[in-house]
């Protein structure tokens, strides 16, 4: 965000808090009038600032009680192994997020099912796809903290 202004920043940290807001409303608040504030917003969202906007819902009433986050050990580091795998975690529903890391573990997934046995079913789906070297599961018991807005400074500097 270093080579967004201040303006910029400001839509960005307001979109972030709640994307439903009127464009008029958001203009207020960063000190615009609507036209322009509705041009910066087209161009944060051509640029691929702003990807999406989406509702963020509570996974338990619309039937997804457990949360798992899933460690993958790859077999090896080789280019096909790790488009095949892109392209089987993009197709499954079930991984919300996909982070190739850096340490011990080569994937961490978050994975949303309904229960148990759902997350077998997951389970059987991604080891029967393409070999995987290892495969550790941490079950989520309490989620503390659920926030997506990032802390961006929007403060003149």
């Amino acid at each position: 965000m270093d080579d967004l202004d201040l303006i910029d920043r400001k839509i960005v940290a307001e979109l972030m808090r709640d994307a439903t807001l009127p464009v008029v409303q958001i203009a207020d608040r960063v000190g615009l009038s609507q036209t322009p504030c509705w041009k910066r917003i087209q161009r944060l969202e051509a640029s691929g600032v702003i990807r999406r906007r989406v509702a963020l819902v509570d996974p338990a009433r619309i039937g997804f009680g457990l949360t798992v986050m899933v460690e993958i050990e790859a077999p090896d580091h080789a280019a096909t192994w790790r488009e095949d795998f892109a392209r089987l975690v993009a197709a499954m529903p079930e991984v919300l997020d996909a982070w190739r890391m850096a340490g011990d573990m080569d994937y961490l997934l978050r994975v949303a099912v309904r229960d148990m046995a759902a997350f077998d079913t997951f389970y059987r789906r991604l080891t029967d796809a393409l070999p995987i070297k290892n495969v550790t599961s941490h079950f989520a018991m309490e989620h503390m903290k659920a926030d997506t807005p990032y802390p961006v400074d929007t403060r003149n500097r």
